[in-house]
């Protein structure tokens, strides 16, 4: 009998830590891969809207990228990109420029401060 309270204390413990999440700590699995030349990268980007969408994107408008697209709800980036001529690395680091956290690269103090409020994500 006391052996079923351990168990069932154990599993309510289990249940509650299990429903306790901060939304920045979420597991991504980024991931790249190169066909006919074209590197296609997906990797977390944190935001909020539509304008951040506009301003992360527009921090990838530049040589060597193809395409960029950050998905709003998923937080997901999509770059296709020639790795030849810009990498993952710099790509990231474009991103963070701006005031955008990723996954290997938290924004730039001044660039988040300067976004506009409905913008400013809480980060990581």
């Amino acid at each position: 009998m006391k052996f079923n309270k351990i168990i069932g204390l154990a599993f309510i413990v289990l249940l509650f830590g299990a429903c306790e999440s901060n939304p920045q700590e979420v597991v991504s699995i980024s991931k790249t891969e190169k066909i006919n030349g074209i590197s296609t990268s997906t990797f977390k980007v944190w935001g909020n809207c539509e304008m951040c969408k506009k301003t992360i994107e527009g921090a990838l408008k530049v040589k060597g990228i193809t395409k960029a697209d950050w998905n709003v709800e998923s937080k997901w980036m999509t770059i296709l990109y020639d790795d030849k001529i810009i990498s993952l690395d710099q790509i990231q680091k474009n991103i963070s420029f701006v005031g955008y956290d990723n996954e290997k690269y938290k924004g730039d103090d001044i660039a988040y401060n300067e976004l506009h409020k409905c913008c400013q994500y809480d980060r990581k």
